[in-house]
């Protein structure tokens, strides 16, 4: 059965990364225990440097579910609540809306928060740490949202979150995912680093000879290699990298976990479940979202910038996941949760798996 699912998955990726497209893909198809990469294209077009299941790429939004695992896992553990204020962690928070909002509302994007930095037109300058509490302060709902009332994706509430864990366990965001998380998974080709000089990733000299170059859909190449973005002029905040076989990882656990701590494990699941119904096909997990198509229900999470693409999705009734990550913007990743993985999951499915 792994040929079939290997024959699916290769049908499907192959013409969204031919020579003609910029940059290149590396995939992940977990099932079952048994990992399967698919290779296409390079992460460097001038140079000709061919992707591999060790190629580093910007995660972008893929980093929010390791943000909510790290929440779920505080509330396993005793050291937060979903319930709690916002105000509890910081202070600071004393506006008449951003004082009512509570750490399960930020992390399952039910706040109502909804700011510049979240939507076009973007912003052209950099907020620092005060500037970003000013502006929460001031915030105000424009349509009559309230805390936990409605399903509103917001970048700017996950970089909230962040100060959130920072100031709750006294410790930076990095450090928090690599002893709480990374460590314990055995993943060790993910990191969030520190933004240098034009806003490139402060790393290692062989860690970046594995980053890619990124790309607009057009080719063109946007940001030096290890490009980090934010608005936010703050530590920590740019993008996460990481390998498709480190995510790979990552997925085996949120399906499996069998060798996983009981409280990482369950805290893998939480973040999975629905937590907010959006309508009859689509709900809001703790950053993960929940799909339901005619005999299959995916969980995943896409993520994208001007210069990178990426994609986590499982079918937890069916033990199948599948990771994506692309060197280009605009990536095609639907395929990944309307055709790759139900048609895995019915061919599994059909085996009676």
């Amino acid at each position: 059965m792994i040929a079939q699912m290997r024959d699916i998955v290769a049908a499907e990726l192959a013409p969204t990364a031919t020579p003609d497209h910029p940059g290149g893909l590396a995939a992940a198809l977990y099932a079952g225990r048994h990992v399967e990469f698919f290779i296409y294209g390079f992460a460097d077009d001038a140079t000709r440097r061919p992707v591999t299941p060790d190629t580093m790429f910007n995660l972008a939004s893929l980093r929010k579910p390791f943000e909510a695992t790290l929440v779920a896992l505080g509330t396993l553990r005793g050291e937060l609540r979903l319930d709690d204020r916002l105000q509890k962690y910081l202070p600071e928070l004393d506006g008449d809306y951003i004082r009512r909002v509570t750490v399960g509302e930020l992390v399952t994007h039910t706040s109502g928060l909804l700011l510049p930095t979240d939507h076009p037109p973007w912003p052209s300058e950099q907020f620092t740490r005060a500037q970003f509490i000013e502006m929460l302060n001031a915030w105000k709902p424009q349509a009559g949202e309230q805390p936990g009332k409605q399903r509103i994706y917001s970048h700017a509430g996950y970089v909230l979150l962040q100060l959130v864990l920072e100031n709750c366990y006294r410790t930076p965001i990095a450090t928090l995912f690599e002893q709480r998380i990374l460590k314990p998974l055995g993943m060790t080709a993910t990191f969030v680093p520190e933004r240098g000089e034009d806003n490139r990733a402060v790393m290692e000299a062989a860690w970046m000879q594995r980053v890619v170059q990124g790309y607009s859909d057009q080719g063109i190449a946007i940001g030096p290699i290890g490009n980090q973005q934010s608005y936010f002029d703050l530590p920590g905040t740019g993008q996460m990298f990481s390998s498709a076989r480190d995510l790979s990882t990552f997925v085996a656990a949120c399906l499996d976990g069998h060798s996983v701590d009981p409280h990482l494990r369950e805290a893998l699941r939480m973040t999975q479940r629905e937590s907010f119904r959006v309508d009859e096909k689509f709900g809001q997990g703790m950053a993960w979202e929940t799909v339901r198509l005619p005999g299959v229900t995916v969980v995943d999470k896409p993520g994208g910038l001007n210069n990178a693409s990426g994609y986590l999705g499982l079918v937890p009734a069916r033990r199948i996941g599948i990771v994506l990550l692309a060197n280009r913007g605009e990536y095609p990743h639907e395929i990944a949760r309307y055709k790759i993985l139900p048609a895995l999951a019915h061919l599994v499915a059909s085996h009676g798996g």
